[in-house]
C-alpha cells in the first residue's frame, strides 16, 4: 500500500519524465529542421505529437524486454574455451554471475565474476530490445582486453541469436564475425556460445558458458 505523500512523489517523478522526453524530443526536431535549413533542403517533419509518440514508443519496455525475465537472477558457472581450436581439449572454469535488470526495465544487466586461464575474470554486460531497429542488442566488456563488444540479432524465447565482430590480437586479426547463441534449457538452465565464424566456422564454438541458477 502507498500513502498519500508517496503516490504524490511517483505521480511527480512519472510527470518529470514525460516531460523530458518531451523537451528532448522537440530539441531534436529542431536539430533537424535548423539543419536541413542550412543544407537548402526541403523536409517535410511530422507534427510535435506525431514525434513524441513515436519517441514514447521507442522510448518503453515492452513484451520483447518482458522476454528476457527468465535471465534474471543469480547463476553459477561452468565456462570452456578452446584456446588452441576447436579439437583441442577445453580449458575449464567455474564462476557465478548477476543478472539484473537496470534503467527501469529496459536493460538486463550481467555482472561475471570468474576464471580465465587461471587468472581472475570479470565481465560486465548489458543486453536489451531496441524498439526502433526492433533488434536485441548487446554490449560487453571485461578485464581480459581494452575493447567493447557488440552484438544484434533475435530471440524467439528459446534462442537468442547475436551477430557481431571480434578483433583476434594474437593472430593480428581485426573485426572477425562472430555469432553469440544464448539456448535456454529451462527456466533453470541456459548456456551461452561464441562461434568464430571467420576462423573455425558456426560448428564449433570457441566459448562455452553454461549457466545454473543458484539455489536458495
Amino acid at each position: 500500500m502507498t500513502g498519500p505523500q508517496e503516490e504524490r512523489g511517483i505521480e511527480r517523478r512519472t510527470t518529470m519524465k514525460t516531460l523530458s522526453i518531451a523537451l528532448l524530443a522537440v530539441a531534436i526536431s529542431f536539430f533537424f529542421i535548423n539543419d536541413s535549413t542550412a543544407q537548402g533542403k526541403k523536409r517535410k517533419m511530422p507534427s510535435q505529437e506525431e514525434m513524441m509518440k513515436r519517441w514514447q514508443e521507442a522510448a518503453t519496455p515492452g513484451e520483447y524486454h518482458k522476454a528476457m525475465e527468465k535471465f534474471v537472477g543469480m547463476w553459477e558457472t561452468s565456462s570452456k574455451t578452446w584456446m588452441g581450436g576447436p579439437d583441442a581439449p577445453p580449458t575449464e572454469s567455474k564462476g557465478s554471475c548477476e543478472m539484473k535488470w537496470t534503467m527501469d526495465g529496459r536493460f538486463l544487466q550481467q555482472d561475471f565474476k570468474g576464471e580465465m586461464m587461471g587468472l581472475p575474470f570479470t565481465g560486465f554486460g548489458l543486453t536489451g530490445y531496441d524498439n526502433f531497429k526492433k533488434k536485441y542488442t548487446m554490449f560487453w566488456i571485461d578485464n581480459s582486453g581494452t575493447a567493447m563488444y557488440t552484438g544484434e540479432g533475435t530471440f524467439d524465447g528459446k534462442v537468442m541469436t547475436l551477430w557481431g565482430k571480434m578483433d583476434d590480437p594474437a593472430a593480428g586479426e581485426k573485426d572477425k564475425k562472430i555469432r553469440y547463441v544464448t539456448t535456454v534449457v529451462d527456466n533453470d538452465k541456459h548456456v551461452f556460445q561464441i562461434f568464430d565464424i571467420s576462423g573455425s566456422g558456426d560448428k564449433k564454438p570457441v566459448v562455452e558458458i553454461t549457466y545454473t541458477r543458484k539455489k536458495l
